[in-house]
């Protein structure tokens, strides 16, 4: 790895040249930006995968500079390419009251299954900035053990529409569905969901109300996923319907194979600190081949149908289908403006995405360059515009109003004076 020269007696310090960048951007954004320690624990499986699909061609050196970058450098040289963004969606649980004594509560702490097949569900409304009339929501299911995420467009918010839904996540799952933890809104807490679970042995269970802790597992993955993915405008009716339909065709192979995460694996409490420890990141199907629970035909399915994935692919049709979605927004937030993106130099040595392939240690694709990320960013993320204008003025009345002049003049001819000497005397 190339180094600064030292000078004046300055250590040297590791230097990241531009290829070795490229190539980590590059990476990068096929996962769809995520952080450096979800991120650079995936780099020795994507790398091979971004070769072997022709998306990169990488020197041994710079492949071996890729696999010692640490998740703080790989945050530290992308961090000028991120942008900080929290906006806000509207919760539109109703709780179901009559069933809550047949259906056992089940906290955070209580998840002691280790065996995949055990999912979390929630809806997520895409409803804008209102929650009057029809509107779409999306029905989120994660498995506890390993991650895996099913999503599924609802037309309605129904008893119906959810078990359809869960029939056909049934259906998509590699694993059988064991178990299911709700929230208490009334879409979940129906006699006609109780009923589905009891006829096909599914273990029923629900959080407690306004503990949204206990669904931890499966409310990361609404801002993570569908947050991410599809935004916070709202979607009415059978088109936009079948559009986000189509969508997460795509989202489940590209989540679920190409998104590492981390998983709390203990937590201690040292007297007002509480200390977390992490696994290294992994993607579900990571995680689902090491579980041991496939049987052989369908780990074979699933071991060639990753080798067939390219996400660089797959993350060209999940931003066709995004573009093609948002054509059905119904409105945007009020009083809200694209964020600003950083503009990036385009990535060096590269024309158009029909030039000839480039040598060794350059990227083959103009597409994965930088100004990319700022057409998705700019419809996928919006923020409050901030007023440039400095507070100046005071909200209650200033104590010192009255004797300000004349302690100024104190301390004007005592410069000793401090606070201490003041309260001692």
């Amino acid at each position: 790895m190339a180094q600064h020269q030292p000078g004046n007696g300055a250590p040297a310090r590791p230097w990241y040249g531009p290829v070795v960048r490229d190539a980590l951007i590059t990476a990068w954004r096929t996962v769809n930006y995520i952080c450096g320690k979800r991120f650079v624990p995936f780099l020795p499986e994507l790398l091979p995968i971004l070769e072997r699909h022709g998306h990169l061609s990488l020197s041994e050196q710079t492949r071996q500079q890729l696999y010692q970058t640490s998740a703080a450098t790989a945050d530290r040289v992308l961090r000028q390419f991120r942008v900080a963004n929290r906006p806000q969606g509207k919760s539109t649980t109703k709780a179901g009251q009559l069933l809550k004594h047949r259906i056992p509560v089940r906290t955070f702490a209580d998840w002691k299954d280790n065996k995949p097949g055990f999912m979390e569900a929630d809806l997520v409304a895409h409803c804008g900035v209102h929650v009057d009339g029809p509107f779409l929501h999306t029905l989120v299911l994660t498995d506890v053990s390993t991650g895996w995420t099913e999503c599924q467009a609802l037309l309605h918010r129904t008893e119906a529409d959810v078990i359809q839904a869960l029939q056909t996540v049934r259906q998509l799952l590699p694993f059988p569905l064991l178990g299911l933890d709700t929230d208490n809104g009334s879409e979940f807490i129906n006699y006609g969901l109780l009923a589905y679970c009891e006829k096909e042995s599914i273990q029923f269970t629900r959080g407690r109300p306004r503990r949204k802790n206990d669904q931890c597992f499966v409310e990361q993955k609404n801002g993570s996923i569908v947050r991410q993915l599809v935004g916070y405008d709202r979607y009415e009716g059978s088109l936009a319907y079948r559009q986000l339909a189509e969508l997460y065709r795509v989202v489940r192979l590209f989540v679920n194979f190409f998104q590492p995460s981390m998983k709390l694996t203990r937590k201690s409490r040292h007297g007002s600190k509480v200390k977390k420890q992490y696994d290294i990141a992994q993607t579900p199907y990571q995680r689902l081949s090491k579980s041991k629970t496939l049987d052989k035909n369908m780990r074979e399915h699933m071991k060639v149908l990753y080798q067939q994935l390219d996400p660089v692919d797959l993350l060209r049709q999940l931003e066709k289908l995004q573009d093609a979605f948002w054509r059905h927004a119904n409105e945007l937030r009020p009083n809200q403006v694209p964020v600003d993106v950083l503009r990036a130099a385009p990535v060096s040595g590269h024309s158009n995405s029909h030039g000839p392939v480039p040598s060794e240690d350059s990227l083959l694709l103009a597409e994965l360059q930088l100004p990319v990320l700022e057409q998705r960013l700019k419809r996928r993320y919006r923020r409050t515009k901030k007023s440039g204008t400095p507070h100046t003025w005071r909200t209650r009345t200033d104590p010192f109003d009255g004797v300000w002049k004349e302690a100024q003049s104190w301390l004007e001819s005592e410069p000793s004076y401090n606070r201490k000497w003041c309260l001692r005397d």
